[in-house]
């Protein structure tokens, strides 16, 4: 690092060779310290400080950053958040429509009113817990309030990939928490009540209780993916609604997989799919089209809850049914991932594990009868031992 206060030219040309230099100058009757280095591009940058020392003190940091590869070019962090967001909502090409259309709304609705004109390198840690709270005083959910920062997170994450930012400001912040919602698992009596209530749509209940299909695979379901000889229905194909549109893609974890139906249903479906072609609809709409999940309520499955006393149940509590239904029938949690479409069986774990008490009391129990045959009881230690006497015994 260099250190001068020369105005020569021929200073001027050896400062601006080396990597870092602080120049003094006084113009006005102000002094002040220019600090000059040149970025990995070899264009030279500079700032002005009121004080030496100061000046001296970032060109220290910066000689750091650039020998450890963190440096960032301050002028790439003063693009504004709106501006960045538009760059990066642009290059979200393999998200699924209805996760563009969240991430949208949360832009335009939280993000944007905020952060618009904030450049990337002034958004500090504090405004975004201010954000947060102010997001939750509106009556913001605690999941769409997570959602929001968990959006602007992975957008500053990246313009730290970018190198438009050192760190991500908005990294650590405190989130509420959000509500446990109690699950209710369906016995197989209530499932065959709820199934008989909704008329038609018997066989529709009990796939989503049996098979544990999310809504949209049930709902996108084609005749040529059911395969009753086998038992199976190939679930390659889901349907989403997105501003109130029916979208078709892949299934939420972009696999393809085989679920098995029990006998029992196998010839309800067969009812099912008469007079049906390979490409229509296993269970279509009144009108032949995609059923819509909101109508479906509103026509039928609500009524049928009220009806035998399940007031309040939605469909995706038919998913958990199943995995409970698997698990006391018992399938492992392999089995389980696999019906379901769970990425891993960590997940499924996560969400059913408490589904597994019976198992874990089995093990216990298969662990004592191995160690009583294995293992020679103790004899009583002496001193334990009382003699059983004649009085003892009453005579």
């Amino acid at each position: 690092m260099n250190v001068t206060s020369s105005d020569h030219p021929r200073d001027r040309e050896r400062q601006e060779a080396d990597m870092a230099s602080v120049e003094r100058r006084d113009r006005d009757g102000v002094r002040s310290w220019v600090a000059r280095w040149r970025g990995p591009d070899g264009r030279q940058r500079k700032r002005t400080f009121p004080r030496k020392l100061d000046a001296l003190r970032h060109l220290t940091g910066v000689e750091s950053r650039l020998l450890d590869g963190s440096y960032v070019d301050p002028a790439r962090g003063r693009i504004t958040v709106g501006e960045w967001a538009t760059k990066w909502y642009a290059g979200r090409v393999n998200l699924k429509p209805k996760t563009l259309a969240s991430y949208d709304s949360l832009l335009s609705r939280r993000i944007r009113p905020t952060w618009e004109t904030t450049p990337l390198c002034r958004v500090e840690h504090s405004a975004v817990v201010t954000w947060v709270a102010e997001m939750r005083a509106d009556g913001l959910s605690a999941s769409r309030t997570r959602q929001a920062y968990h959006l602007l997170t992975a957008m500053l994450n990246d313009a730290v990939k970018d190198s438009r930012l050192s760190r991500n400001p908005a990294a650590g912040v405190d989130l509420p928490r959000l509500p446990k919602a109690e699950r209710r698992y369906l016995t197989h009596q209530q499932v065959e009540q709820l199934a008989n209530e909704c008329g038609e749509y018997r066989t529709l209940v009990l796939t989503l209780a049996y098979c544990g299909l999310r809504w949209g695979e049930a709902a996108a379901l084609k005749v040529r993916r059911v395969d009753l000889m086998r038992g199976r229905l190939d679930i390659a194909e889901a349907m989403t609604e997105v501003n109130g549109k029916a979208v078709f893609g892949m299934p939420k974890t972009h696999q393809v997989r085989s679920v098995p139906v029990p006998r029992f249903l196998r010839d309800d479906l067969m009812v099912q799919l008469a007079g049906k072609g390979p490409d229509d609809f296993v269970f279509p709409s009144p009108a032949g089209a995609v059923l819509r999940v909101n109508n479906w309520r509103r026509g039928c499955f609500n009524r049928a809850a009220e009806q035998v006393g399940l007031a309040g149940l939605v469909p995706h509590e038919l998913r958990h049914t199943a995995a409970s239904l698997a698990v006391s029938s018992g399938a492992s949690i392999k089995g389980v991932q696999a019906m379901l479409g769970h990425a891993s069986a960590t997940l499924t774990l996560d969400r059913y594990g408490h589904l597994f008490p019976d198992e874990l009391d089995a093990v216990a129990e298969r662990l004592d009868v191995a160690r009583s045959r294995s293992v020679v009881p103790r004899l009583c230690p002496e001193g334990t031992v009382t003699p059983i006497t004649e009085r003892a015994l009453g005579h």
